[in-house]
């Protein structure tokens, strides 16, 4: 037996897609709008994790120009059909409006860090699809959506057989249920001659859960368990909160575990909030006399150590790709970095970032940032840059979306004393460390410090009890820059618009006029306890 601490994969990591096949488990998780897409780490005990691979091409032309902030890939599902391995996701392209504007697609692969085939554009009903390979045959698994104004954004779960060469559908699309509370995320599994659908519940915050139906037939009816498999929704203190969207695998012995999200939140005088975003968690599971999955330490909260029945073996550590040098951990938005505007060969041991669009833009910020894993964390990086202009800057950055991120960055800025009238041209002005706090209602300029930036520039911040300090280093001595700034509203519970992803650290380079301005970055280090 093995003794796992949730959760599994820490940080950025929601709506879990969980596949045996052998003595390895891969799981899948959301991506939204940064690269790589679809992350897969793997795992031979449940406990340790390590990253697999992506699948890379899931989104035709590789580019989500234009997604908004919690748009792109949602909830891919990963599965096995005893020869290789398909995923299904959708491309979401719109958020927070009646039309999700979506695309849905699959892909094939006989190794999660092999070549994928080509996204395959199939029926899209709805976000959340899964695939259930039955008898040889497929089957398509979607929520619906109902855009029209007296209609329900969510209308039910359905079904629909696909052709396994062409994915074409085959026959009718059958309505498998609907239900007073919000459900989506459906997956199949067969046992004991039931179809268990299983469900997430109440959507994705704090009143998230676990519902399983089943039936006899594939097609149904269903009928609902008396209880749910997992939820927090009944109490907040619960250390592991938001637990939902759930896939139940068996081991190769014959018992049973599931994946989950979940998320840890920090309390503060506005309430709960989740920085961290939404997390990977395993549970171990037990089926009651009456044939439904229930929680093997009972109840329906998770637990943050669970016994699974595997043995522990911890992964070798993933050597670096000297091929992809800035491949995970890093990640990017909207596409992956190319050697146009991230750079790692012109100066060896640095990384040259060419600015472009600013921390706001959809289409072509140059920023290169790593998941955030804890509550508490230090970041710090050394820059080299000569900015002319306050359209040109540099530096580190703590992120969630273009309406949550603070950065520290080498900017230009008028001389003392005097106001912003941009005349750069003169010759005049001085170079500054600018630290900015960006929330969905507005911007503030939090501290303007003067430096010299004629050599490289150690920039910092320590995260620690929600607050963000940032500072450089001076003389060898660590030089604080303005007040500590709040960093829980870089979660998923701050402000009024849906948010789906989690924090980041990272660098950026931004030049609003020519996109030619250049800065180097070296010795960048992201440690979380």
């Amino acid at each position: 037996m093995t003794v796992l601490h949730n959760p599994v994969l820490r940080g950025f990591a929601p709506d879990p897609s969980l596949v045996r096949v052998g003595d390895w488990y891969y799981v899948a998780t959301s991506s939204f709008e940064w690269f790589p897409t679809i992350p897969v780490h793997r795992s031979r005990d449940l406990a340790h994790w390590e990253y697999a691979g992506h699948v890379r091409g899931a989104v035709p032309g590789d580019s989500l120009a234009g997604v908004p902030d919690s748009g792109g890939i949602w909830a891919p599902s990963l599965s096995w059909d005893g020869e290789r391995f398909w995923v299904v996701y959708s491309v979401v392209r719109s958020v927070g409006t009646p039309y999700f504007d979506l695309d849905t697609y699959v892909c094939t692969a006989t190794d999660v860090d092999g070549k994928w085939s080509a996204p395959r554009r199939i029926a899209s009903h709805g976000f959340d699809p899964a695939l259930f390979h039955h008898e040889g045959r497929l089957w398509l698994l979607n929520m619906q959506s109902d855009h029209r104004p007296s209609g329900q954004r969510f209308a039910g779960i359905v079904l629909t057989e696909l052709d396994r060469q062409t994915l074409a559908p085959v026959g009718d699309t059958h309505l498998l249920l609907q239900h007073e509370r919000l459900i989506e995320g459906p997956k199949l599994l067969r046992r004991d001659g039931w179809f268990h659908l299983v469900l997430a519940e109440g959507g994705t915050g704090v009143e998230h859960g676990v519902l399983v139906a089943r039936s006899r037939a594939i097609t149904g009816p269903y009928e609902l368990d008396s209880q749910p498999l997992l939820t927090t929704r009944d109490d907040p203190s619960v250390p592991l909160q938001k637990a939902g969207h759930a896939e139940l695998v068996e081991t190769p012995d014959g018992e049973w575990v599931m994946s989950h999200l979940t998320a840890r939140p920090l309390q503060t005088p506005y309430g709960a909030r989740c920085p961290l975003g939404r997390e990977t968690a395993i549970q171990a599971l037990t089926w009651d006399k009456a044939g439904w999955p229930r929680l093997r330490h009972g109840g329906w909260h998770p637990a943050v150590e669970v016994e699974v029945p595997t043995r522990p073996a911890k992964p070798e550590p993933r050597l670096a790709d000297a091929d992809d040098p800035l491949g995970w951990p890093w990640s990017t938005l909207r596409g992956y970095a190319d050697p146009s505007w991230a750079d790692t060969t012109t100066r060896p041991g640095w990384i040259r970032l060419r600015g472009r669009h600013g921390p706001e833009s959809r289409w072509a910020h140059s920023l290169l940032a790593q998941r955030i894993t804890e509550h508490r964390a230090e970041a710090e990086v050394t820059v080299d840059a000569r900015p002319r202009t306050f359209t040109q800057a540099a530096g580190l950055v703590l992120r969630y979306g273009a309406e949550a991120y603070l950065s520290l960055d080498l900017t230009w800025a008028e001389p003392e004393g005097e106001g912003q009238h941009g005349q750069q041209w003169r010759g005049e002005g001085r170079t500054v460390l600018s630290l900015v706090e960006r929330e969905e209602f507005g911007t503030r300029q939090a501290a303007v410090v003067e430096v010299d930036a004629s050599a490289p520039l150690t920039l910092g911040v320590t995260v620690d009890d929600g607050r963000a300090r940032f500072w450089y280093v001076r003389g060898g001595v660590r030089t604080p820059v303005g007040p500590p700034l709040d960093f829980t509203k870089l979660s998923d519970d701050y402000g009024s618009k849906l948010r789906f992803t989690g924090s980041m650290a990272g660098v950026h380079a931004v030049d609003l006029v020519d996109s030619a301005f250049t800065a180097d970055f070296t010795g960048f280090r992201l440690t979380c306890w």
